[in-house]
């Protein structure tokens, strides 16, 4: 049974840095690729990360590339979203997520198998 939990979640000021875990067990973990996401009241879940399946090549969409960085650690069967520079608008529940191709050719939701339950990440002015 596939069973991933984040961590590392909180409450922040503005310009503050936090550092998301994810462990993940019950898959080949190196044979996956890792994303992150997060999703707004309301709204339906963004991609912010990517992270092939050896951790050689990250990937990320504009509104966070420059300030967000995710790695793995294989050996763990973890991975990391570091986030800095944070702002009032990343204030969002944070996911990671797990996609059976290695690559992070697909970053669309349902390009992604396996979903943890979401940390919440709040980031005040």
């Amino acid at each position: 049974q596939v069973h991933m939990a984040e961590s590392g979640g909180g409450s922040v000021q503005a310009g503050e840095s936090l550092r998301l875990s994810c462990q993940v067990s019950g898959l080949p973990f190196d044979d996956y690729a890792m994303g992150w996401f997060r999703q707004f009241p309301g709204k339906e879940r963004e991609w912010v990360a990517c992270v092939n399946w050896s951790g050689a090549y990250g990937y990320y969409p504009d509104s966070v590339k420059g300030r967000f960085t995710v790695s793995r650690d294989n050996s763990a069967n973890r991975v990391y979203l570091q986030m800095s520079r944070l702002q009032p608008e990343d204030t969002a529940i944070y996911y990671c997520a797990a996609n059976k191709r290695s690559s992070c050719l697909y970053t669309e939701e349902d390009s992604f198998n396996y979903w943890g339950q979401g940390t919440q990440v709040t980031v005040s002015s």
